[in-house]
């Protein structure tokens, strides 16, 4: 299998793509509760930052990677294309905005656990560029998003398994970066002990119900990139090895398989 490098040639079309959604409104998929007619806005009413790209997590993923291709090559022909956005959206009012929606009782299990991890995600990409001015804009979203992991976590007596948004071992998995970025050890600690107690136990995986139709990743493999990032090497190579004892033998034989 040939492998694909991200070349400033290939970060340029990324980063071109995402232009071309970010501000886009519409077409729009909100995850949004009506509690009266006062909740009826448009996408750019709700989401004065995330407003474009379909829905909302998606708007906040394709800005992750738009900083992250910033940051890998700040010279590039969609940089300054970029830095602009970044400096339109990246602005107190709107980030006061996104964090006021927030606010509202209907939004305590908005974009959970998915679009909490992602918003996460960008803030520590944006915590790695040399302008960390855009970091210090979106800090006190990104610090709504780090509480809510804090306040689940310890009333979430199971994981989510789904190879879907709702996966909870995608999102201790993103946001254990931040926590890293923001050197918030109380956080990385919390991250870490959720993780054992979901999946510490595990052992032998069958992954039988990979792939289905509804899926985007693997229950399985993201669950051991997820213990991967919050174990230790010499903790997590032992679980590893409980997890999935027939890599070797190329079993189970669901993740040896492409999906189609």
């Amino acid at each position: 299998m040939s492998e694909t490098i991200l070349t400033e040639q290939l970060a340029v079309r990324f980063a071109r793509i995402a232009l071309g959604h970010v501000t886009r409104e519409y077409p729009n998929k909100p995850d949004h509760v009506l509690a009266g007619p006062q909740d009826a806005r448009t996408p750019r009413e709700l989401h004065p930052v995330f407003f474009g790209s379909y829905d909302w997590h998606s708007c906040v993923h394709s800005y992750w990677m738009l900083a992250r291709l910033l940051r890998r090559y700040p010279t590039s022909e969609a940089a300054d294309a970029i830095r602009a956005l970044f400096d339109a959206q990246f602005v107190p009012e709107k980030i006061a905005a996104e964090c006021a929606y927030l606010a509202a009782p209907t939004a305590r299990g908005f974009k959970r656990p998915y679009g909490w991890g992602w918003l996460l995600k960008l803030a520590a990409e944006l915590a790695l560029l040399d302008d960390v001015g855009w970091h210090e804009q979106i800090a006190p979203l990104a610090a709504i998003f780090a509480q809510r992991f804090r306040d689940f976590l310890p009333l979430a007596t199971y994981p989510v398994r789904v190879g879907t948004h709702f996966n909870t071992a995608f999102g201790l998995r993103m946001a254990v970066d931040y926590a890293a970025a923001t050197q918030d050890d109380a956080l990385s600690a919390l991250l870490r002990e959720t993780a054992l107690r979901w999946y510490g136990a595990d052992q032998d995986c069958p992954a039988w119900g990979e792939p289905s139709g509804d899926d985007f990743q693997s229950s399985a493999l993201i669950e051991a990139e997820c213990m991967r990032r919050l174990l230790s090497p010499s903790d997590f190579l032992p679980w590893f090895d409980r997890f999935l004892p027939h890599l070797a033998q190329g079993e189970p034989a669901t993740l040896f398989r492409p999906a189609r």
